[in-house]
C-alpha cells in the first residue's frame, strides 16, 4: 500500500479576499507553471473579472513565469507580489494553508495522488468554503457570507430613486 504524503508546497490557490472563499485551487506533484496556471483558469471560470482586480502572490518563480503574466495581463489583472521573505504580505493564502493542513491533510492518508486531490478539493468546497465559519465575516461561512452580502446589495439598490446610477 502507498500513502500519498501531500506536501502544499505544490499546490495552488486563488482566495477572494473579501469573502475568505476559495475560488481556484490546483494540486500538483511537481511545481511547475503548469499549476498556477490551472488554478487561475479555475478562477477564471469560476469569477467575472472586472478591472482593477488584483492577484496578489509571493514572490515564486512560478508567478513570474510569461506564460503566467501573459495569462494576468490578457484578463486585465494588476498583478501584486509580496515583499521579499515576508509571509505576512499574503496572510489570506497562508492561514488557509495552515487550515487545509490541520483539518484536512494531517488527518488523513490517502492511497493515491488522484484521492488527495478529490479529498481535498471535497474539503475545500463543502467544509470550508460551505460550512466551516470564519470570525473575520462573523462567524459565517464564506458561500453565506457572499449570498448575504449580494442580498444586501440587491436590497440597497432596489431602494434608490430613480436616475442614480449604482457600480458594483
Amino acid at each position: 500500500m502507498c500513502i500519498w504524503s501531500v506536501s502544499l508546497s505544490i499546490s495552488q490557490l486563488s482566495t477572494d479576499a473579501f469573502s475568505r472563499r476559495a475560488i481556484g485551487w490546483a494540486l500538483r506533484r511537481h511545481l511547475d507553471t503548469e499549476l498556477p496556471r490551472s488554478a487561475l483558469q479555475m478562477t477564471l471560470a469560476t469569477r467575472a473579472v472586472g478591472p482593477g482586480l488584483i492577484h496578489h502572490s509571493d514572490r515564486g518563480v512560478q508567478y513570474a513565469a510569461g506564460d503566467y503574466i501573459d495569462m494576468l495581463t490578457k484578463n486585465s489583472i494588476v498583478i501584486s507580489m509580496s515583499r521579499r521573505g515576508n509571509p505576512y504580505d499574503n496572510a489570506y493564502a497562508e492561514s488557509f494553508m495552515k487550515t487545509l493542513k490541520h483539518e484536512e491533510v494531517l488527518l488523513n492518508e490517502y492511497e493515491t495522488f488522484k484521492e488527495a486531490t478529490a479529498n481535498i478539493g471535497r474539503f475545500i468546497e463543502m467544509v470550508y468554503n460551505s460550512k466551516r465559519l470564519h470570525s473575520s465575516l462573523g462567524y459565517r461561512p464564506p458561500v453565506e457570507f457572499e449570498t448575504d452580502s449580494i442580498n444586501l446589495l440587491n436590497q440597497k439598490s432596489s431602494t434608490l430613486t430613480t436616475g442614480m446610477t449604482v457600480s458594483f
